[in-house]
């Protein structure tokens, strides 16, 4: 009687665990980001910078907040008034 219990616990947990890895398998993979609006326009910001991941990073909290980032990789800060005019607390221009 032992043994046989003992055999059909083991066949159910077989069973489950080939029933599970099934499930878990067809899942369906997660959707890529889409690139926002600031992601794309400070790539073009930053092409050409020295210190990307520093110029990527205040070019998106600028652009986040003044929702404008000027055209060109350098200059043109007229075109975004608020870009232009943010500043750090050194007092130096925050906005690449």
């Amino acid at each position: 009687m032992k043994l046989v219990l003992v055999s059909v616990l083991l066949v159910s947990l077989v069973l489950c665990s080939s029933f599970l890895q099934c499930a878990i398998a067809q899942q369906p993979p997660p959707p890529a980001p889409v690139p926002s609006y600031c992601d794309v326009k400070c790539q073009a910001r930053c092409a050409e910078a020295g210190y990307q991941r520093r110029c990527l990073k205040y070019c998106g909290i600028c652009c986040e907040e003044c929702k404008c980032v000027p055209s060109g990789t350098y200059g043109n800060k007229s075109e975004c008034p608020c870009y232009r005019d943010k500043l750090s607390s050194h007092g130096t221009p925050k906005c690449p």
